[in-house]
């Protein structure tokens, strides 16, 4: 049984705090299997995110999840108000298992106003926005609508009573009579005037009107020049709650799709930040580090990002939004409009010069942009500077460029899968990853199966010349990393000197004792001593590092990225056979007649008993099939 977890990765705390923001945002932790395990916002990312990795944690749950983290994700936001409505989206669709106390059905409610009424009435709202009238939020919480709502009702004077009580009043009720409703259920004002403070509620919840305010503003300061302190602690209350009205959320954005594209560069590198709006809502953003961007103006950068990614979207039936809004200008923005006009049938708005709310979408994005980009150069440097110490500290010859490493997975011998992953001096390179389902060997013989692995990717290679080495689509290692000891190696070195292959050195890692991670050992075999300056000193080809070793660090990132790869490609192999119905296996047995003969029989454990008389009872079986059926159960 070789499916265990794999060794848990230091993250990399210090150098990602020293880096990080203090602005609000939302912050994404991430563990080896690179699944968002919990998702949190604050008013100060720095101060947040770094409480989490002091001694002395409260929760002990709060420390079983640090210690998982091997990643931390970073969205900016203009405020703390819009990081939590980020959050609650993120939450929504990513699920991580931290958040369990997040975690629950309920949206972000909604100011709701009817249209449908000649007295239209306004509330909360929470849930599908499917009632015809206005919605106006989402806002933060209940508490704060409900807040909001009084204090309309005060100002405003429109009703907020269900249509059932409404409609079977015979008198005014107490709120009338406390002057918090104008009674339209009684008549006791005309359509016309309530119309009136219908339209300012609007006005006001839209952000387009400040005049109340202004006004409390000025009975504050009256009642406080009267020393009537508790009238101006009241107003000053109004005050504070009108403003949490009226706040607008950048989130928010109607119920438009907008896509919101900002670059930033910093020397020769570049990074273009991407928000997608949908249905008035940011359901996150990702970032683009094109290549070959050196020597090229941000303008054109964005323009052929632009271009290649919307274009790319009409091929696979990406849903397009509206607008597309951009920090810098680009030469073809009329051109893939019309584009996607004539393919697409769908009319979109490319726009730079933006105004108000939509400006600052864009200021956001920018500072996403910068802030990613600054990440990844500094991650870049941490690789390289592995690799370096990578090379001091085995005595290389020259500086390692490129990095295979192996790992096999199964579960007793079922569904084995090999992995290989590649890292160079910029860190993870997805692209060259490969998985490999193993066959043909016994059940659990880890050296057979690192054997076919190793053979089936080094096969096309064999010893190449340099010009035909260059054509090849995935060239040798530097080093060929093996997550195993000295059987392990031995095989990878049967499998390169059958196909010739010398110009790779072979390194083991094995845990170390009770699966220590300080105490993980190097085996390096004799013959690779062409590979280094000097021989180190170790005793049967082993070697150990120190434990705070930057070496240690890239070979453990290595092993665990390749044990996380196999045991992904394993389980999913695993899961799909233990889901297949043996019927699936009898050739000729389509899906129709396999489902009605499951129907007919209750299970496949009664198809099993099933003789061939029973199986013709069945519509569509015939006498060969029904034979056919039998016959694969019974011989």
């Amino acid at each position: 049984m070789k499916e265990a977890n794999p060794q848990i990765t230091t993250f990399d705390y210090p150098t990602f705090l020293k880096a990080l923001s203090h602005l609000p945002g939302v912050y994404q932790m991430i563990d080896k299997s690179n699944t968002v395990i919990y998702v949190g916002k604050a008013k100060n990312l720095k101060k947040r995110v770094s409480s989490y990795f002091r001694e002395n944690q409260a929760s002990s749950k709060t420390t079983v999840m640090v210690k998982q983290i091997v990643n931390i994700n970073i969205t900016i936001t203009h405020t703390e108000g819009e990081a939590l409505l980020l959050e609650n989206n993120l939450i929504k669709s990513l699920k991580p298992r931290y958040n369990i106390l997040l975690r629950d059905d309920k949206s972000y409610p909604y100011i709701y106003l009817s249209n449908k009424d000649k007295f239209p009435r306004i509330t909360k709202h929470r849930g599908a926005r499917k009632l015809p009238g206005r919605y106006f939020g989402p806002y933060p919480s209940a508490s704060s609508v409900v807040k909001s709502l009084n204090l309309l009702q005060k100002v405003f004077r429109v009703r907020q009573c269900e249509d059932s009580v409404f409609m079977n009043r015979s008198r005014a009720c107490l709120q009338y009579q406390i002057k918090r409703c104008t009674a339209p259920c009684v008549n006791k004002i005309s359509v016309q005037d309530y119309q009136k403070d219908i339209d300012n509620v609007v006005l006001f919840l839209e952000g387009k009107s400040a005049q109340l305010i202004d006004q409390l503003v000025v009975k504050m300061e009256q009642a406080s020049e009267q020393l009537h302190y508790e009238d101006a602690v009241i107003y000053r209350d109004q005050i504070i709650h009108l403003r949490h009205i009226q706040e607008k959320q950048y989130i928010s954005a109607g119920k438009g799709n907008i896509d919101v594209i900002a670059i930033a560069s910093l020397g020769q590198h570049t990074c273009i930040q991407l928000f997608y709006i949908r249905d008035g809502l940011n359901l996150g953003n990702k970032s683009f580090f094109p290549k070959n961007s050196q020597d090229k103006t941000g303008s054109e950068v964005l323009n052929a990002f632009v271009m290649q990614y919307y274009l790319n979207s009409l091929n696979i039936d990406r849903q397009l939004p509206e607008n597309i809004l951009l920090n810098e200008d680009i030469e073809d923005k009329y051109l893939l409009e019309e584009v996607i006009e004539n393919k697409n049938s769908q009319k979109i708005s490319i726009l730079t010069n933006v105004r108000g709310e939509r400006a600052k979408w864009l200021s956001m994005a920018k500072n996403n942009a910068q802030i990613a980009l600054e990440s990844r150069l500094n991650n870049q440097s941490k690789i390289l500077t592995q690799f370096k110490d990578l090379q001091r500290a085995i005595g290389l010859e020259t500086l390692s460029e490129r990095i295979e490493c192996f790992d096999i997975s199964h579960s007793s011998g079922e569904e084995t899968v090999g992995s290989c992953v590649v890292f160079n001096q910029d860190g993870p390179l997805k692209s060259d990853y490969r998985r490999y389902n193993v066959k043909g060997i016994t059940a659990g013989d880890d050296y057979a199966a690192m054997e076919q692995v190793l053979t089936r990717r080094y096969q096309s290679v064999g010893q190449r010349s340099e010009s035909n080495k260059k054509s090849n689509p995935i060239p040798l290692p530097d080093i060929l990393l093996i997550d195993g000891g000295k059987g392990q190696v031995t095989q990878a070195i049967k499998v390169l000197s059958q196909f010739e292959i010398d110009s790779v050195l072979i390194i083991g890692i094995t845990k170390g004792e009770g699966r220590k991670a300080a105490l993980d050992t190097l085996y390096i075999p004799e013959f690779s001593s062409q590979f280094l300056t000097d021989a180190l000193p170790r005793k049967h080809g082993k070697v150990i590092l120190k434990s705070n070793s930057q070496a240690l660090h890239l070979i453990q990132q290595l092993r665990d990225e390749a044990h996380r790869f196999a045991i992904t490609g394993h389980r999913l192999r695993r899961d799909k056979k233990r889901r297949r119905s043996e019927l699936e296996n009898i050739p000729g047995l389509g899906q129709k007649r396999r489902q009605l003969l499951l129907k007919q029989f209750g299970g496949v454990k009664e198809v099993k008993r099933a003789g061939v008389s029973d199986l013709l009872t069945v519509k569509g079986i015939g006498e060969e099939m029904a034979q056919l059926i039998y016959n694969y159960f019974h011989e």
